[in-house]
């Protein structure tokens, strides 16, 4: 599933292509992805207006359109939206008035589409935890003090902090030199700056290199995220740390995959 960084370049990538545009026709090709409302009325409330504003909350798009409404876009596993599009294997496209499309894609069809009046009342937005960038460090200690959870599991939690998931969790806390099995309550005062501090440093150079292309993930330009060259323990498994040389291990932790070297994370 794409992360903070590559939701937050899908977003920086749409306000350079489409924002401003008018969208005079949607062509739905599987209803499916529209989630709410009918397809009827999510085309009936789109087709006319312009995309105002574009904006992202954790792993959330929010495109605000010129009748005050806003279309929510959740990737999740397999979701893409590409640029200039050609609606040949889209589930849904946007055409705007110059002609030129926006394809979302799809291929498993878990994303969705949905149409708001108020996308503020959409239920897990409500349970969501601050941005990584929107923290202090005195809020994260204070945090992680109340917490006896595993690190690793704590930083994928939705509601402690959002946007982050399995593939920046483990770049993170190999960067901070933290066993991702430990528990939030055990990190000391400096193992807490120094995590706070990979959190956004890690998040913010995956934003610059356009993210991570692990699986289905493609910038709007169709483009593959440039920063799966600069991983140093997701999907590495079995091959050598690039500061000690021990192989990384992968192991399952909360049902998912997580990689860590052993000698550099205590």
């Amino acid at each position: 599933m794409p992360e903070l960084p590559e939701v937050e370049t899908i977003k920086r990538d749409l306000e350079k292509t489409i924002l401003g545009k008018r969208i005079v026709k949607i062509i739905i090709n599987n209803p499916k992805v529209i989630r709410e409302p009918s397809p009827e009325l999510f085309k009936k409330g789109i087709e006319g207006t312009i995309i105002r504003k574009i904006f992202r909350r954790a792993k959330l798009l929010v495109l605000e359109l010129s009748n005050n409404r806003f279309l929510t876009i959740h990737l999740k596993m397999t979701g893409q939206l590409v640029y200039p599009g050609t609606g040949r294997t889209s589930r849904l496209s946007f055409v705007f008035k110059d002609a030129d499309m926006l394809d979302f894609n799809d291929q498993r069809l878990f994303a969705d589409l949905r149409l708001y009046s108020d996308w503020g009342r959409i239920k897990f937005i409500k349970t969501l935890g601050p941005e990584p960038f929107d923290l202090t460090f005195t809020d994260f200690k204070d945090m992680l003090s109340k917490r006896k959870t595993k690190i690793k599991g704590l930083l994928m939690e939705q509601s402690f902090v959002s946007g982050i998931g399995n593939i920046y969790a483990s770049e993170i806390l190999f960067r901070a030199k933290i066993d991702p099995q430990r528990s939030a309550q055990s990190l000391k005062e400096a193992e807490k700056e120094n995590l706070f501090k990979q959190m956004k440093s890690v998040l913010k150079s995956a934003i610059l290199h356009g993210g991570s292309s692990v699986d289905d993930y493609v910038r709007v330009s169709g483009k593959n995220g440039d920063y799966m060259r600069f991983h140093q323990v997701y999907g590495r498994a079995n091959k050598p740390c690039f500061i000690c040389g021990k192989p990384i291990k992968k192991f399952q932790q909360g049902g998912r995959g997580t990689y860590h070297c052993v000698k550099c994370q205590i």
